[in-house]
């Protein structure tokens, strides 16, 4: 996970979240107004959207696409304060556009009847459960990002790291998306709250992850990480 600013680098975690808003959101979108997708569909469309362009773009700017794992990476200092800076706002401003992009490109009764697949919170769950599901989703998602993508020793897999993730996603999805969405990501949420004008429970979606980021982050850096098996070993 490089550390500079490129500009290179700037578009391609924007790219990340154009996609997830876009695929991701636009299949809630068209669930609205069509009885054949459901939550299997929604599933995958956000974590092949994730898969794909990991897959792609992750050898070029680290393949964060998600303010909760800069967050992550910030805390455990493999990311300079301008950097993590300079991805959050091309992460958010990613999914701001795939919004924009969904909203110009789908029809205007399927983006009213989803609000352009803003997130909401299901039946029975209010703002403290919401941001312990998020938490939970999040930490896990940011242990594989870890354990494919950060992780020195983790070359062998790397290949199939953009997968792993995608996968997280989805899995996350199939236990938790009637209940929050299983968003996970800041500027998934974002982007389409801020074209449909839906900010209910936004915070529920910033501060979930980002807890569940920085923790699975701490957790990966002390008890898993390379400098944490040698200071094992030293202690020996």
């Amino acid at each position: 996970m490089a550390d500079s600013v490129d500009p290179r680098k700037l578009i391609a975690e924007a790219i990340g979240p154009f996609a997830l808003v876009f695929f991701g959101a636009g299949s809630i979108v068209l669930a609205s107004g069509n009885a054949n997708i459901g939550l299997i569909e929604i599933a995958f469309a956000h974590g092949l959207a994730i898969a794909v362009t990991t897959s792609a773009l992750g050898h070029i700017s680290g393949g964060h696409f998600n303010p909760a794992v800069t967050a992550g990476l910030w805390v455990t200092r493999r990311i300079s304060t301008p950097s993590a800076i300079g991805y959050v706002l091309a992460q958010v401003a990613g999914g701001i556009l795939g919004a924009v992009a969904l909203t110009v490109l789908y029809p205007e009764g399927l983006r009213e009847a989803s609000n352009l697949g803003t997130p909401v919170l299901g039946p029975g769950i209010d703002f403290g459960k919401a941001v312990g599901i998020e938490v939970v989703l999040t930490f896990f998602l940011v242990m594989v990002v870890f354990g494919t993508f950060v992780d020195r020793r983790s070359d062998n897999v790397a290949n199939v790291g953009g997968l792993a993730i995608g996968l997280s996603f989805t899995v996350a999805s199939l236990a938790a998306y009637p209940l929050t969405g299983a968003v996970m990501n800041p500027a998934r949420a974002f982007g389409p709250a801020l074209l449909a004008g839906e900010w209910e429970n936004q915070l529920v979606w910033w501060i979930g992850p980002v807890i569940g980021g920085v923790l699975a982050s701490m957790a990966y850096h002390y008890l898993f990480s390379e400098e944490a098996e040698q200071g094992a070993m030293a202690s020996r």
